[in-house]
């Protein structure tokens, strides 16, 4: 009896100790499930990273809203969580950020210019990690995390040149003993929606013109991309409170599409930039006008480069093969559409095939690699679809087409021939690594062909011709917002104002004269005389 019995315990004893065993093995595995937890990523927490993350700042850190999870597209993992914002967390911030203006407003052009400098000085010593945390959470190859970071490095730089710059006109009154002039003022609160394929040089294009302006922010980065927000405002945190001014100025509320919808109806904000899709920044934009608030909208672009029978090829292919291929086609100035004179198609369509073979794919942290994921399952959804169209429409994949079996959002870059320029696939915007080519006979067929879709973002022409040079960036030319001469769609510096038209939304960000839409203008005119002559010679009462 007494052996039975211990025959039991210790039966029931090794069941407990296995039990112990696998429980303390979950634990293990559940502490490092996350991949700031492991060893290759935790230069993470460098950024003020953590597995728990508050993705609410006002001055401090909190939030209310939903938990969510951060997924690094080429592995599908999650990297880490974020605490969202709830639109009660929403309002707020906007109160603090309010508060925090009416300090900032009072600080003179060229002393906000200095803390801009100082935010570029802290982005670029953490450059590189911060680039690497934009190659992780979005999925482009880590050299173009780091140049999406030196693209806000290289604003502020601007900004503080701007600080000392922007200006008003003084303007010859008609009438004797007046002044006539403008004056620039700030906005106030300026909102910031950014999307995910660019997660941090949008929000510094906004934002660093904004604050040297006088304006206050806060942002709303993309749901999927909330690690790159935190750790990009903790940066901003560290100047403002070394420099004993509020945080609040630079304010973050990551949350859904219910802050977005707050953000869009609230009349406190003063400014709202949005960047995203053509069908979300439509709601966003008559949401605001109903108001009747200012909107600054970047949206869709749906990019053509024409390549004319006198192009340099080589030029062409090397081109081609970054605006078609970078970032996995998710640029908004990503080439979508190759219009190829006749006499040169097939020998394009050739060359770019063989490039294409030789494009490496892989994480895109890793050296060498020069093609990473999607962003997301969605992508992937809508690449399988466009392909599928585009096949049913009488197109021919000649490279690619294919989804790519291994771990993440990976896809094949592809080409596809064979369609007529007006077909609906080719028309449509698909946000993936798809181009169409086109067989075109002249330049003024080109020309129509590249402003026949909705979208006015980015386009390109290659010639040697200086003629088809000033037609094509004349009035009878391209109807973008950026009109390029023998280079790619993509890539545009900072030093020129950023955007399109038509269904790409009118907006204008970054350099050039983009500072005024941050701004109010007001025509004064000064009476420093005795006399009283009204304007246009009316005389009233005399």
């Amino acid at each position: 009896m007494i052996s039975t019995c211990m025959a039991t315990i210790l039966r029931v004893t090794r069941q407990a100790l296995v039990i112990r065993s696998s429980l303390s093995q979950y634990r293990r595995l559940s502490s490092s499930s996350m991949l700031i937890e492991q060893e290759k990523y935790s230069w993470l927490k460098q950024l003020g990273l953590s597995t728990e993350n508050k993705g609410v700042f006002n001055g401090e850190w909190g939030g209310r809203g939903e938990v969510v999870s951060s997924m690094c597209p080429s592995n599908g993992e999650t990297i880490a969580k974020v605490t969202q914002g709830s639109v009660e967390d929403y309002r707020d911030t906007v109160q603090k950020a309010k508060a925090a203006w009416d300090i900032w407003a009072d600080v003179p052009a060229p002393k906000r210019g200095e803390i801009v400098r100082q935010i570029g000085h802290a982005l670029r010593e953490k450059v590189d990690l911060l680039g690497a945390l934009v190659s992780l959470e979005m999925g482009k190859i880590k050299p173009e995390g780091v140049g999406e970071v030196q693209e806000y490095i290289d604003v502020c730089d601007y900004a503080v040149g701007l600080s000392r710059m922007f200006a008003g006109r003084v303007l010859p009154s008609e009438r004797p003993g007046h002044a006539l002039l403008e004056q620039w003022n700030p906005l106030g609160l300026v909102g910031i929606i950014t999307a995910f394929n660019f997660p941090v040089a949008v929000y510094g294009w906004n934002s660093s013109i904004a604050l040297t302006c006088g304006n206050v922010c806060i942002w709303k980065g993309a749901p999927t991309t909330p690690l790159v927000s935190v750790a990009i405002t903790k940066i901003i945190q560290s100047v403002f409170e070394a420099n004993n001014l509020p945080a609040a100025i630079c304010s973050l509320v990551q949350g859904g599409t219910d802050v977005g919808q707050a953000m869009a109806t609230d009349t406190n904000i003063n400014l709202l930039s949005f960047t995203g899709s053509t069908p979300v920044g439509n709601v966003v934009g008559t949401t605001v006008q109903q108001r009747f608030g200012k909107v600054l909208l970047e949206l869709g672009g749906n990019n053509a480069i024409i390549v004319l029978d006198d192009a340099d090829l080589d030029m062409v292919v090397r081109s081609a093969l970054f605006a078609c291929v970078g970032t996995a086609g998710q640029r908004c100035t990503t080439t979508r559409r190759l219009i190829l004179h006749e006499s040169v198609h097939d020998e394009v369509v050739s060359r770019l095939k063989k490039a294409y073979s030789q494009v490496p794919m892989g994480d895109p942290l890793d050296d060498g690699v020069l093609y990473g994921p999607m962003h997301s399952q969605q992508g992937v959804d809508l690449y399988n679809k466009a392909i599928e169209d585009a096949k049913a429409q009488g197109g021919k994949v000649e490279y690619g087409g294919k989804v790519v079996d291994r771990p993440g959002y990976y896809v094949e870059p592809t080409i596809v021939t064979g369609l007529p320029h007006d077909a609906e696939v080719v028309h449509r915007e698909t946000f993936a690594p798809i181009v169409y080519a086109l067989k075109t006979k002249s330049m003024e067929e080109a020309i129509a062909w590249n402003n026949e879709v909705k979208q006015g973002l980015s386009s390109s022409i290659f010639t040697g011709n200086l003629g088809n040079v000033f037609k094509w960036i004349g009035p009878k030319g391209s109807d973008c917002g950026i009109v390029n001469v023998n280079i790619p769609t993509s890539g545009a510096e900072i030093g020129g104002a950023f955007g399109g038209e038509k269904h790409t939304g009118g907006g204008r960000e970054s350099g050039s004269d983009a500072w005024k839409q941050y701004m109010r203008r007001a025509t004064c005119t000064i009476n420093y005389g005795k006399e009283l002559p009204l304007a246009q010679g009316i005389k009233f009462g005399e």
